[in-house]
């Protein structure tokens, strides 16, 4: 394969401790075009240097991800903005409404601690900072490849 190609995947992708968090099936799978940026710089790399019916294992930083976990993302509000409308406990996910450009957009945030009066949620998302193991099988001009990735 060379970093130009198509390739037709299938995926399953599961956190550390074996959840399934992400999957294309093999009935439907999905068409990538490498050089596109559709997967982490890592894996799209890997994945074009690949001959059919080899198996990799490969570390990609969780940058290359869903990133890694930002502190300046944790934000302590008020209970009473929420407390109107539901009864907030830890990893509950949220929306909230902030502005954004000058528009009000509806943004998902977790509730990570209640304490009396005080709500910490974090927008960060879900999987932030979380080592992933990708596997797929990809198919290329009819040429087929099948890989396991280990991302952290």
């Amino acid at each position: 394969m060379s970093t130009t190609d198509t390739v037709v995947i299938t995926v399953t992708g599961k956190l550390d401790n074996g959840e399934i968090f992400y999957t294309i099936p093999s009935n439907k799978p999905m068409s990538i075009k490498l050089g596109n940026s559709d997967l982490p710089p890592t894996l799209e790399a890997i994945l074009s240097t690949m001959k059919p019916g080899e198996s990799r294992k490969v570390r990609v930083p969780p940058e290359e991800g869903y990133g890694a976990r930002q502190k300046s993302l944790l934000q302590t509000i008020d209970n009473q903005e929420i407390v109107d409308r539901l009864q907030p406990k830890p990893g509950m996910i949220i929306s909230l409404k902030a502005e954004k450009d000058g528009e009000m957009q509806t943004i998902p945030a977790t509730v990570m601690e209640v304490d009396g009066s005080e709500i910490t949620i974090d927008y960060n998302h879900p999987l932030a900072g979380h080592p992933e193991i990708t596997d797929f099988f990809s198919f290329c001009k009819n040429k087929s490849v099948h890989s396991s990735f280990f991302m952290e």
